[in-house]
C-alpha cells in the first residue's frame, strides 16, 4: 500500500526544522509501499520554502520522496486549500494529514493501515497525546449531539472505535473515498470544522470513520499557526461563520433545521446582553456566502445516504 503525507505549512519555519526530521524518522521503517511527503506551502513570509527544499534533499530513503507546491496567492491560502494542493499531487492509496505542529510515534503507521482492509473505512484517526497549557491530554475521538438548534461537538471516551470526525491534523484518510467527496471544502477557509464537515459528509454518504488509539501522535498545540498567528476574535469570528455553515450546508432533516431556525432569536438576545458583537459578525460573514453554501449543499447531498437522527444517535457518547 503507498502513501501520501501531506504536511500543510503556513509561517512554519521552526516547527518544519524540528518536526520534519521526526517525521521521517516515524516513516522509514515502513517497507509495504512507497511514501511520499508531500508539503504545500502557503505564502510564507519567513523561510519555510527554504526549509522545505532543504528537507527534501535530505532524504536517502530509497521508498521515500518529497515533493512541495508553492502557493504564490493570498487569496487562494487557507487549511482547506492548502491541503486539497498537496493532495493533487499524491499518487498514494492512503492520504496521512499532519499539521507541521504533529510529531508521530515510531510504529504509528500500521495500526492506521489495517483497518482500510474494510473498503467501507474512509478515515482513521490517531490518539493524540495534546500539549496544552504544560500538560499532555489524550484526545482522537470525537462525539456530537443536536444541542439548541446547532451541532455540538466534543471530545469522547477513548475506549471506543466509533468516532465523528477524523481531525485533518492527524488522521488516514482513503484517497479514492476523499477524490469522490471533493476533499475538504473551501468554504471553511482559512481554519476550522472542514475536517467535521468531511467526517460527517463521509458518514452520511455510508463510509465508516474510526479512532485507532494504538496509533500515536504527539500535538503542540500551542505552537501551531492558529493559536500563534490569528487574534483570538478573528478565531472565534470564524468559528462562529463556520457552525453556521455546517448546518446550512449538511443537516437536511426538516425538524431540525426547524429547530435551528427557532432558536436563532435566543442566540441573538443573548449575545446581544452579552456584548458579544462577534457573534453578529460571524452571522453576517456566513449569510454573505449562503449561495456558495447552497451550491457545497446540492453537490454533498447527491451521495447522502443517511439521515441526521441516524448519526446522531450513533455517536453521541
Amino acid at each position: 500500500m503507498n502513501i501520501s503525507v501531506i504536511i500543510p505549512n503556513y509561517n512554519g519555519e521552526n516547527l518544519l526544522k524540528e518536526n520534519l526530521p521526526k517525521v521521517l524518522d516515524a516513516l522509514k521503517d515502513y517497507k509495504k509501499g512507497k511514501i511520499e511527503i508531500i508539503i504545500p506551502n502557503d505564502p510564507s513570509t519567513d523561510n519555510s520554502k527554504d526549509v522545505i527544499h532543504s528537507f527534501i534533499s535530505s532524504i536517502k530513503e530509497k521508498h521515500i520522496v518529497g515533493k512541495t507546491v508553492d502557493n504564490k496567492n493570498k487569496n487562494e491560502g487557507g487549511f482547506s486549500k492548502n491541503v486539497n494542493r498537496g493532495v493533487k499531487l499524491a499518487t498514494g492509496d492512503v492520504l496521512i494529514l499532519l499539521n507541521s505542529d504533529v510529531i508521530p510515534h515510531k510504529g504509528f503507521l500500521e495500526p492506521l493501515l489495517k483497518h482500510f482492509e474494510d473498503e467501507q473505512v474512509f478515515a482513521i484517526g490517531c490518539m493524540d497525546e495534546s500539549i496544552e497549557e504544560g500538560k499532555t491530554v489524550l484526545r482522537g475521538r470525537g462525539v456530537g449531539k443536536w444541542q439548541r438548534g446547532f451541532l455540538t461537538h466534543q471530545a469522547g471516551k477513548l475506549d471506543k472505535q466509533n468516532t465523528l470526525w477524523v481531525s485533518g491534523g492527524s488522521g488516514a484518510f482513503r484517497k479514492s473515498a476523499w477524490d469522490k467527496l471533493q476533499g475538504l471544502d473551501p468554504l471553511y477557509n482559512p481554519f476550522y470544522w472542514e475536517d467535521i464537515d468531511l467526517s460527517y459528509r463521509a458518514i452520511k454518504s455510508g463510509y465508516k470513520t474510526i479512532f485507532e488509539p494504538k496509533s500515536v501522535v504527539t500535538h503542540e498545540h500551542e505552537k501551531g499557526a492558529i493559536k500563534s498567528k490569528f487574534k483570538s476574535d478573528l478565531v472565534k469570528k470564524i468559528t462562529y461563520r463556520n457552525q453556521f455553515t455546517f448546518v446550512w450546508k449538511n443537516i437536511t432533516e426538516p425538524h431540525l433545521l426547524l429547530s435551528h431556525i427557532a432558536w436563532l432569536p435566543y442566540y441573538f438576545v443573548k449575545a446581544f446582553l452579552s456584548g458579544d458583537w462577534v457573534f453578529f459578525s460571524g452571522f453576517y460573514l456566513a449569510l454573505m456566502r449562503f449561495p456558495k453554501v447552497m451550491q457545497s449543499r446540492q453537490t454533498a447531498q447527491k451521495l447522502f445516504v443517511k439521515s441526521d437522527t441516524t448519526i446522531l444517535k450513533n455517536y453521541n457518547s
